[in-house]
């Protein structure tokens, strides 16, 4: 199973148990996110942080909640099936990616089985 973690700081054994440490690839920003996913392809489960540190000129870096909004909007892929978790420490960030993704993969899954497809 694929697996990918978004988070700028943390670890993901700071996160999850060490004996799945080795199951997941990590990204460290927005752009990486894209980047790894536009590479390898979408993964099975991702485990998001919100918020991302500063860019290279210091501004506030677009956040977890972009990464999910990338997903849902631009990426052209098929989430029915990703699976994911929200681990970001800000709780209002963090509820805005879990009803994103929620909604949109439900909504997708409620599309699949509409007849006369």
């Amino acid at each position: 199973m694929k697996k990918l973690f978004l988070d700028d700081l943390r670890t993901v054994d700071m996160v999850y148990d060490y004996s799945v440490v080795h199951t997941f690839d990590v990204v460290r920003s927005f752009n990486e996110f894209v980047t790894h996913i536009q590479k390898h392809g979408l993964p099975e489960f991702i485990s998001f942080d919100n918020d991302l540190g500063l860019d290279a000129n210091g501004e506030v870096a677009a956040d977890g909640y972009a990464a999910a909004k990338w997903l849902v909007y631009e990426s052209g892929l098929d989430l029915s099936k990703l699976t994911f978790k929200v681990h970001s420490a800000n709780p209002v960030a963090a509820e805005q990616i879990r009803g994103l993704l929620t909604n949109y993969i439900s909504f997708t899954n409620r599309q699949h089985l509409l007849p006369g497809d």
